[in-house]
Order: C-alpha cells, then sequence, then structure tokens
C-alpha cells in the first residue's frame, strides 16, 4: 500500500437547487467562498492530504467547472472530467461513466463536501476490511443534518437517505472508497444515486465503515455555505 492515496473522484453534476438563485448560472462548484470558487478549497485540501489525482463528474453547467480549474497545474494535481451528456446520470451512474478512466480502487468525494480528516487513515482501513466499498461516518444525532446511519460495534447496522429511524444517530460523513468491481450492478439506462448502491452493497456484506470525529463542512443549503464561509481561509492565508 505504501503511502500513497488513492486517486479521488469529485461528484459535481447536481443541479445544487436548494442555492438558487446563486446556482441560476454557475454550478455549485464554483460558488464563491471566501473570494475564490469553492472547489479551489477543496483542492487544495487533497493535495495537503498527499492527493494527486483528481476525477470530477459534472453535468449542469460543468464546462465552467473546466474552465476554471482546467487541468490542476496551479494545484499541483493532475485533475481530468466525465460529463454525463445529455442526461444526468445521478450519482452512481456518473462514476459508472468514468471508470474506464479510473484507478482500480478510489475516494468518492461529494463535491459541496469540506472534510478535515486523516485520508491515510480510511485508506488503510477501506485495505485491510477486503470489502468493495467503505462509507465514513459521523455521530451526527441529528446535529448538523439529518442522521440517516444505524452504527454499532464499528459496523452499519442500516442506512437510508429517505426513511430515518430513532436509532440512526450517525450520518453518511460524504468520503467513500470504492472497488471498481462495486459498479458492477449500476445499470447505465437510467439515473442511478449512490445511496442506492450503497444500500445494496450493505445487505450483500460489502461495506466497510471508518468512523470519524470531526465534523464535516458543507456548501449545499445557504446555512452550510456560511459556515464554511465563516470556517474556511481566504486565498490570502493559503499557498496557492
Amino acid at each position: 500500500m505504501s503511502g500513497a492515496r488513492f486517486p479521488v473522484v469529485i461528484l459535481a453534476g447536481g443541479l445544487a437547487k436548494r442555492l438558487r438563485p446563486v446556482t441560476d448560472h454557475v454550478p455549485k462548484s464554483l460558488v464563491e467562498v471566501n473570494g475564490e470558487p469553492f472547489i479551489y478549497h477543496q483542492l487544495r485540501l487533497l493535495r495537503d492530504n498527499g492527493i494527486r489525482d483528481i476525477t470530477v463528474c459534472t453535468g449542469y453547467l460543468g464546462e465552467l467547472i473546466q474552465e476554471r480549474v482546467g487541468r490542476g497545474d496551479k494545484f499541483g494535481l493532475a485533475v481530468s472530467y466525465s460529463f454525463d451528456g445529455p442526461q444526468l446520470l445521478g450519482t452512481a451512474g456518473a462514476i459508472k461513466k468514468a471508470l474506464p478512466g479510473l484507478a482500480n480502487a478510489f475516494f468518492v468525494l461529494y463535491g459541496d463536501s469540506y472534510l478535515l480528516l486523516d485520508y491515510g487513515a480510511v485508506q488503510r482501513t477501506f485495505a485491510s476490511s477486503r470489502r468493495l466499498s467503505l462509507m465514513t461516518v459521523y455521530r451526527n444525532a441529528g446535529l448538523w443534518d439529518t442522521s440517516n446511519v444505524e452504527f454499532s460495534d464499528g459496523r452499519i447496522v442500516a442506512y437510508d437517505k429517505t426513511y430515518a429511524t430513532a436509532r440512526m444517530s450517525h450520518i453518511d460523513y460524504g468520503l467513500g472508497l470504492f472497488r471498481r468491481e462495486a459498479f458492477d450492478q449500476v445499470h447505465s439506462d437510467g439515473p442511478y444515486d449512490l445511496a442506492t448502491l450503497y444500500q445494496d452493497l450493505l445487505i450483500r456484506g460489502e461495506l466497510a465503515a471508518c468512523e470519524v470525529c470531526q465534523r464535516f463542512y458543507e456548501i449545499g443549503s445557504f446555512r452550510g455555505l456560511e459556515e464554511a464561509r465563516r470556517y474556511l481561509p481566504s486565498p490570502a492565508a493559503t499557498n496557492g
């Protein structure tokens, strides 16, 4: 395994309806946070955690992301792109389309998440699990968003983003790891959501878990955007 980090897939193809009208003419990844696009903050964070290869899965106004980020040279990264095309593919469907250009194993990060965790430790947990996938979870207790994971004795007992139960005190933290084979069952004839894939993998016993303790930041809502603006540094405080 050595110290090398898996590549990262950033899911940045959503319509960002909760941020309208801000996202009427700009994708969520390019929403300004302290003087620069949010994705710039993401890319620097990943670089500082030893990650070098990024694939951005995008759809809605994705060409604007490609124009602003380019090949990632200014961040010391190698950035490539996979576009949904005329039909939105859903989060899992977008990854399925990008598979020909991906490594045998990779991280998946939501395009609106800023996650302060030890990426290397999570990768080691995934490798030792010998499963097809891993979900990071955080004891949220309904604080930052609706809890959707029942987690006990180091394993995920239940996961559902639609029907929460009283036993769900954890939340999908927003960082997953996958082997390519995890997407064998993802069909390509319509949108396929990552949450559905996670549920299927859980039933098959192929979903490992890693609990993290640092809270997450996100820009998927106006509340989250304001919190991120209070926390994330301005460009003058970074090294570019």
